[in-house]
C-alpha cells in the first residue's frame, strides 16, 4: 500500500497528491517540494525540534537565527538575541514556543527561526 501524502502547510488540507517532482494541493493550489517543509513537531515521538534538529524542552535557551518582524516595533528582534525560559505550547499558526523577550515582552516563535543554545 502507498504511502499518503503529508497534509498541505498553507490550509492543511489532506487531499494532497504528487505530480513529479512536487507535492500539490487541490483545495488552495499551494505547490511545495516535499524536501522543503519539515514540521516543527517529529511525528515519531512528538518532540519539537529546532531548526537544526535538536529537541527543545521546557525550560530551554534558545537564540533567533534570523532577523524578525514584530508588528508595532521599528527594529524587530535581531538574529543572535538569546531568549531564556521558553514553554512549549500548541500555538496559533505554528507559534510553538511561549516565551518573553527582552525589550519586547510576551511573545510566541516558531521553532524554526530558533536554535537551541
Amino acid at each position: 500500500m502507498t504511502e499518503m501524502p503529508p497534509p498541505c502547510p498553507e490550509c492543511s488540507g489532506a487531499h494532497t497528491y504528487e505530480m513529479g517532482a512536487l507535492l500539490i494541493c487541490p483545495e488552495c493550489g499551494h505547490e511545495w517540494s516535499p524536501a522543503s517543509v519539515e514540521p516543527a513537531v517529529d511525528t515519531r515521538d512528538g518532540a519539537v525540534r529546532d531548526a537544526v534538529g535538536n529537541t527543545l524542552t521546557d525550560g530551554d535557551t534558545v537564540t533567533v537565527i534570523k532577523t524578525l518582524k514584530v508588528k508595532g516595533s521599528p527594529s524587530g528582534i535581531k538574529a543572535g538575541t538569546k531568549v531564556r525560559n521558553i514553554r512549549l505550547v500548541d500555538g496559533v499558526d505554528g507559534h510553538d514556543i511561549d516565551c518573553r523577550i527582552d525589550g519586547f515582552g510576551p511573545m510566541q516563535l516558531k521553532s524554526s527561526v530558533v536554535k537551541k543554545a
